[in-house]
């Protein structure tokens, strides 16, 4: 592990005060990363600039020296900014939205997200995986990719390598869905709103989701995102139950820290804040824009802390369990569609 990895790693677990002067170099360099794959989403709008990020800070961290004073801005994206980037995401969801998808669509996202954890749990740990990694694997297949991944990685305490796994694991499988689902949701004959059932119950990000339920068609798009989002919203949910698992098993976080981590809390606080009041959509649009920059910024921390001779000692299991737990939430989300 280099200089910057393991002082980066040092400055999250020790709370040590820092001046502010020393966290621009850092902050700087993620931002760069950021502006790079903001536009490079432009240009090639089927890939996210949260996955872009990860790529390009593991390309820059794997093939050159990061100087060790970047250490305290990298921590800093990677982990406050990660927090505020998920509190913002609250706003981009409306109750009203998620009561227009109706109780049966509702009480299917919370079945998908349900089977999807617990399977991914139980096979994990049949397979004789490290426990961490089954939870971030779990939470990143199962709700919202890469920001469920990087959500829950402080509650079961996974490891660098173990967080970089899962959201390496999520953009693979994701990215592999989104040409997929359609061309199956096409063979099967299913209808727009069907085929985006489908689609928001099965593909790992949102902006995954919004490219596969693109290829469908605007309707199918429209329920696609709808549905996504009601995965999201789950997050707060499955944070908390493995707050306590974890914790119960002396796993999980401090006993000290709360069950429910704050930025949950303020996820879920933005959640009703946007759906009682209603804002500008000038308000909207540049918390949205605050919220990509800061959730890219620390995809490129965590990207900048990843190295590829660890990431390759993790052997084929994680594979394997990620593509089992693909085939589960997707097979579950297409079954229930069907359904309903």
């Amino acid at each position: 592990m280099n200089a910057v990895a393991t002082k980066t790693k040092e400055i999250i677990k020790k709370k040590k005060r820092y001046r502010v002067r020393e966290f621009l170099p850092g902050l700087a360099f993620t931002g760069g990363i950021t502006l790079a794959s903001m536009a490079i989403n432009k240009v090639v709008p089927l890939a996210s600039a949260l996955l872009i990020a990860i790529a390009l800070g593991v390309i820059v961290a794997n093939t050159r020296p990061v100087p060790e004073r970047f250490g305290p801005g990298i921590a800093l994206s990677a982990k406050r900014l990660l927090r505020l980037g998920i509190v913002l995401l609250g706003l981009q969801i409306s109750l009203a939205t998620l009561a227009a998808l109706g109780w049966k669509r509702l009480l299917l996202v919370v079945v998908i997200v349900t089977v999807g954890v617990t399977s991914t749990m139980l096979i994990g740990r049949a397979m004789g995986m490290p426990m961490p990694l089954v939870g971030v694997i779990a939470c990143g297949f199962s709700i919202c990719g890469a920001a469920a991944v990087a959500g829950s990685k402080d509650v079961v305490r996974s490891s660098k390598d173990q967080t970089a796994t899962a959201l390496a694991l999520v953009v693979v499988y994701g990215t592999i869905c989104i040409p997929v689902l359609p061309v199956l949701a096409g063979l099967f004959g299913l209808d727009p709103v069907t085929a985006g059932i489908w689609a928001g119950g099965s593909i790992h990000e949102v902006a995954q989701v919004v490219a596969g339920g693109g290829a469908m068609g605007e309707k199918a798009l429209a329920t696609a995102v709808a549905v996504k989002l009601a995965r999201v919203i789950c997050l707060a949910g499955v944070v908390a139950v493995l707050g306590v698992l974890f914790r119960k098993n002396g796993q999980g976080s401090d006993k000290a820290a709360p069950l429910v981590p704050l930025f949950v809390v303020g996820f879920l606080a933005m959640v009703i804040l946007g759906s009682v009041i209603s804002l500008p959509a000038s308000v909207l649009a540049g918390a949205k824009v605050v919220q990509t920059a800061a959730l890219t910024m620390a995809m490129a921390g965590l990207g900048l802390g990843i190295r590829v001779p660890e990431l390759i000692k993790v052997g084929p299991k994680p594979v394997l369990l990620g593509l089992i737990a693909t085939v589960v939430v997707s097979t579950v989300s297409l079954g229930g569609s069907l359904i309903i």
